[in-house]
Order: structure tokens, then sequence, then C-alpha cells
């Protein structure tokens, strides 16, 4: 949330697009209702479980003047990334996209922020092993995510007519131009 206040500080009101199928993107909302508070934003939230709901959910977003959009961590969304690129640029809504990879950058997304994919796959490997060696999978501590990325496509921000602050260039892991 404040990755988006900073590169879009006039956007008053932000949505944040969930699949409410999904157990882990149902609890995010009530995080970040006080992060937005916190920076004096207003966030909406928009469900979609199909391609038509990601149409009705910009829809909505227009009509209640969202000045940027935060689309959560979902397979769904993944696999749906050129609709809401498409639909985000389209309606000129700047976009932060939750755990969804370079790949989405490198399509034309603005900003993406979660977790290294390679850390991930590493920690998984870590623990495998230790199953491998004898230990019980319940005896394990819990791995969490130890390393972010933030990628920032520059060429989206200009389309946008954004300015991407020189703090959060310094930031990314990668910008692309």
């Amino acid at each position: 949330m404040g990755l988006l206040h900073e590169l879009v500080p006039n956007a008053t009101i932000v949505a944040l697009l969930i699949n409410p199928n999904n157990p882990e993107s149902v609890r995010q909302p009530g995080e970040l209702q006080e992060a937005a508070r916190a920076i004096g934003l207003q966030l909406v939230v928009l469900t979609a479980t199909t391609a038509g709901d990601i149409d009705t959910a910009f829809t909505a977003m227009v009509q209640n003047r969202v000045g940027a959009l935060l689309v959560g961590s979902d397979p769904f969304f993944a696999n749906r990334r050129e609709q809401i690129i498409g639909l985000a640029a389209q309606h000129a809504i700047p976009t932060i996209y939750a755990d969804a990879g370079r790949e989405v950058a490198l399509a034309g997304g603005l900003m993406i922020y979660g977790n290294s994919l390679a850390d991930a796959y590493r920690r998984a490997g870590i623990q495998t092993g230790r199953i491998l060696k004898g230990a019980k999978p319940s005896e394990l501590p819990v791995d969490q995510a130890t390393k972010f990325e933030l990628y920032i496509n520059v060429k989206t921000a200009k389309s946008l007519g954004l300015t991407v602050p020189p703090g959060l260039l310094i930031a990314a892991d990668e910008v692309i131009e």
C-alpha cells in the first residue's frame, strides 16, 4: 500500500482486487484496510472469480473514481494478466500486482512487489532436503519469505502520465524501460 501511495500520492481511493475463492486473498482486506487508513486512503474491495468479473470490477473502479489498484496474489489473476494489464491501461488506473513476478512487468504491468520466486524455490529445496534426511514435516519450523522483489515498468508509468519517484527507482530490483 505504501509503495502505491508513493507512486500515486494524489490517489485517495484505492481498489483491492481479490479472488474470494482463495482463502489467502480473503485475509488481505483487513490488513490492507488498516494500512490504507494509516496513510489516509480509502480502500474499496472488489472481487473476481471469472473474466467477466474482472471487467465488472474495472467498471466499478471507474464509477468509484479509483485512483489506483492493488491486484491481490492469486493464480487466477496471474492467468488473466493480459486482461488486467489491458484494462488498467485502457482506464488509466495505476496498478501494483502482489507476488506476480517479473513477467507481469515485462508484459506492461506498472509495478510488481512480492516474494522472490527463486528464494522460495531455494527455501523449499532446503525443507525438502531436511525431510529426505528423516525430519518429520510437522516438526519443521514454519518457513516464511525473507526476500522480496520490486519491479517497475517505467514505460507503463510514462503512458499513465506518472513520474516514478527516484526513491522507488533506487529500491527496485529491476526497472523495465
